[in-house]
């Protein structure tokens, strides 16, 4: 064989694979780790069962499988074998098992301990995948508490494995080189806005052919832009070359032509049109050149379908960089990018874990059947609201219990290799169902059709005669693509199982959370059964039916467009749901009619399928409802008297000072809205009722006895002037403030304060006429400084009063001198 790469690095990790059990490997793309570890581990006696190594994609498994047996010069399915969905080529001879990363999970699943299994190995772990995350959790717990013999080794080619070593407590083995050195050519320019991405590929590859030798092969992101690529280069490539796609959806047969040499070819070349199935744990005899479109697909979670569905984003540096080793995998090669090098700096360096951005539902599943996954330590812990949701959501689908556990829905839809949502579909439809699940799992082939889901069943079943009826766009591959799938789904499930169920019956057992109810008004605006809003165009033939089923919307947060549905009759949800649907008394405020309503209502989660007044409401239903109404329209809906709302503010005043009084603030009376509030509110309807409802008495009642004797000692309510008048005091402002006749503060040489901090109060000294003279938080001062300038301003306007050269040694008086003194 001929020397890699990884060879060096291997005894380091087959020593570090004794000691510990456990260790990662970096190595570089076209390293030679996929094929070279398992059989080098096999040989060192290390393991004593079966050895099951992970691949992210059912090309890369069987090509990994195919390769390690030609190397032992043995056929597939002896010492090497491999396993994917739908097809096995294992037997008693078996050591190395390659499967794709849902098998481990079922395995997992049914065989907690892995009996007969002695290692595992998680190839090109840096794509971070579901069920790969899942699959290196559970093999964990798995190692942890059942199998401490159990080899574990983590492998990769761009991943940062610190942070994978610092979980699994394991060393890091590095394999440093190339397989063969590349030289990376960028564009001299950005690509300009109004030049499709096909076409700008196509230039490229044109380039690469002219400048290069030997095989080629470049990254699109998808199946469309592989054909459309395609369709557009072939016009313009040397005699003999042949133009090989390669693609998940593709036969065995057409995928190994792609990746085996071209024998028949007169010049010897070939053009390897690929997704990123090719980025890894493949070789591709003949290419020596990469061409790289840039740009990636990625699972992501789509609020509009409630599902996992791809979208196209631009490639990582990591991305770039393992797609750049494809092509000194035999030879020395070069990379052709679809950037230039400054555009570089702005590719992100990783790609997000799928656990980050995808739809949790199936892990939520998965985590249920296995036990609740509580101790299980993930590399990213999944989000809890999300996963929150995805429970949320099985529940609705019968696959959990209230108390989160499991059911035998649950258990029968994990057992299923497609989305919760339509395993339940199938389960109560049977083959029947397929068609419409095909249909939810794809884009839509009549984006430019109205909502209605019936047309899109009806083009499945008959495209010809539908295209006669209806002279608009159909995507002809899509439906092709959608009766395959719809007849693999078919064969899921035994034939004669399920009921009879309506397309429309089908979609509300697979979105129980997205039936609509249209509300009133003219609007085609639907209420949907978890409470979100959604709305069809006007012109829609849906748009008058009371009831639906919203199989995909825009994800519109506030209120989201529909853009399939299929109508859904009452008699229909009754028949799935009846269970579920449950009359409810309430008292609630109404905005549009600031008011309190009495209601019974028939309910399907947010849904009202039938209301009527409820005249016997009982007070404290009714008083909940006024203190709806408060939380509505604030507390400046109450009438608030002047003495409430100074002793709100006497009360906030000693609770910033640290004293131990109740929280009234906006915030704090809100928040406790019904505690104090309640008892008082009993006999408020409507919005008149409560603006005629002063607080006081209830914010007096907040306060124990102790607490009235603090606010009354701290912070009284009046200010007693040396003559026993009580001024009332304003705590309204940034200090607390009285107004009184200067007159009357003669003879008080301390300034008069309030509250534990002895915060002054702000003074407002009037004249004998009721106008301000002078304001101030210092009295002693006002005496020794400014008095003398009021006094002398004063005199004279005011001769019948007193106004003594020495204030101090002056009687407190309101009154003026007799007339003639």
């Amino acid at each position: 064989m001929d020397a890699l790469p990884i060879d060096d690095a291997l005894p380091e990790l087959l020593a570090a694979l004794g000691q510990a059990g456990v260790a990662v490997l970096q190595a570089p793309p076209g390293a030679g780790k996929t094929t070279r570890v398992p059989l080098a581990l096999l040989a060192s006696g290390l393991v004593s069962g079966r050895i099951v190594m992970l691949e992210p994609r059912r090309i890369a498994a069987r090509a990994a499988a195919d390769r390690m047996a030609f190397m032992l010069g043995e056929a597939v399915g002896q010492t090497v074998g491999y396993r994917i969905r739908g097809e096995a080529r294992v037997s008693a001879a078996t050591r190395i098992e390659v499967v794709t990363e849902g098998i481990l999970t079922r395995m997992l699943q049914s065989d907690p301990s892995l009996e007969g299994v002695g290692a595992v190995i998680f190839d090109e772990f840096h794509e971070r995948s579901l069920n790969a995350d899942l699959g290196l959790a559970l093999t964990c717990e798995v190692r942890a508490a059942l199998r401490p013999d159990l080899k574990l080794l983590v492998m990769s080619a761009t991943l940062d494995a610190a942070p994978v070593a610092l979980m699994l407590a394991a060393p890091v083995i590095t394999a440093h080189g190339v397989a063969f050195a590349v030289e990376t050519r960028w564009l001299d320019r950005p690509t300009p806005r109004e030049v499709r991405f096909e076409r700008a590929v196509t230039d490229l590859i044109l380039r690469a052919v002219a400048e290069t030798e030997g095989g080629l092969l470049v990254f699109l992101p998808g199946e469309a832009e592989i054909r459309r690529v395609a369709g557009l280069v072939s016009h313009f490539l040397p005699p003999g070359m042949v133009v090989r796609p390669l693609y998940g959806a593709m036969t065995l047969a057409d995928q190994r032509l792609a990746v085996a040499p071209e024998v028949d070819s007169e010049a010897g070349r070939k053009l390897v049109l690929a997704t990123s199935i090719a980025e890894t744990s493949l070789t591709i005899e003949d290419i020596r050149v990469v061409v790289d479109g840039g740009r990636a697909r990625r699972a992501r979670f789509d609020p509009g379908s409630g599902m996992a569905r791809l979208v196209t984003e631009r490639v990582t540096r990591a991305e770039a960089d393992q797609r750049r080793g494809r092509a000194g995998r035999v030879a020395p090669g070069t990379c052709y990018r679809l950037w230039t090098k400054g555009e570089e700096g702005a590719l992100a360096a990783f790609a997000p874990a799928e656990i980050e951005v995808a739809d949790l539902t199936a892990l939520a599943l998965e985590l249920a059947l296995w036990g609740g996954g509580a101790g299980l330590a993930f590399l990213t812990p999944p989000n809890p609201a999300a996963l929150a949701e995805a429970q949320a959501l099985l529940h609705s689908l019968g696959a959990l219990d209230r108390a989160g556990r499991i059911t035998a829905m649950g258990k029968a839809l994990a057992a299923l290799p497609l989305h919760p949502r339509l395993g339940r579909m199938l389960l109560a439809a049977g083959p029947a169902g397929a068609p419409l699940a095909a249909l939810l799992s794809d884009r839509d082939p009549l984006r430019a059709h109205a909502s209605d889901m019936t047309l899109r069943l009806e083009a499945l079943a008959n495209p010809t005669r539908f295209a006669a009826t209806h002279p608009h766009d159909i995507d002809r591959p899509a439906l092709r693509r959608i009766a395959d799938e719809a007849s693999r789904l078919a064969r899921l499930v035994p034939k004669g199982s399920g009921g009879v169920l309506s397309p429309a019956e089908q979609a509300a057992l697979a979105y129980p959370d997205r039936i609509g109810r249209r509300r009133p008004g003219d609007a085609p605006r639907y209420v949907l059964t978890g409470g979100k809003g959604a709305v069809l165009e006007a012109g829609d033939p849906l748009a008058s039916v009371p009831l639906l089923v919203a199989t995909d919307l825009d994800g519109d947060p506030r209120e989201a467009r529909i853009r399939q549905a299929l109508a859904l009759p009452e008699a229909s949800l009754r028949r799935l749901f009846g269970a579920e649907i449950v009359w409810v008394n309430e008292c609630h405020w109404s905005r549009r009619d600031a008011r309190v309503l009495a209601r019974q209502q028939e309910r399907f989660g947010a849904l009202v399928l039938a209301d009527r007044p409820w005249p016997d409401a009982p007070p404290g239903a009714m008083a909940l409802g006024a203190l709806q109404g408060v939380r509505d329209l604030g507390l400046d809906a109450l009438g608030w008297s002047a003495a409430a709302q100074r002793f709100r503010a006497r009360v906030r005043l000693l609770a910033a000072q640290g004293c131990d009084l109740p929280d009234m603030s906006d915030a704090g009376l809100l928040a406790g809205l019904q505690d104090w509030l309640l008892p008082v509110v009993g006999g408020c309807r409507s919005a008149a009722d409560l603006r005629a409802l002063d607080p006081l008495a209830a914010l007096q009642a907040m306060l124990n006895h102790a607490q009235r004797q603090l606010l009354d000692r701290l912070a009284p309510s009046s200010f007693a002037t040396p003559l026993g008048r009580q001024v009332p005091i304003d705590y309204s402002g940034q200090s607390p403030a009285v107004e009184l006749r200067l007159q009357e503060l003669f003879g008080v040489a301390e300034h008069p304060s309030v509250g534990p901090d002895r915060l002054p109060l702000r003074l407002t000294l009037l004249s004998p006429g009721g106008k301000p003279v002078q304001v101030t938080l210092d009295l002693p001062g006002f005496w020794a400084n400014s008095y003398a300038d009021v006094r002398r301003d004063m005199r004279g306007r005011y001769p019948r009063h007193p106004w003594p050269e020495n204030p101090l040694d002056a009687a407190p008086t309101v009154r003026a001198k007799p007339r003639g003194t």
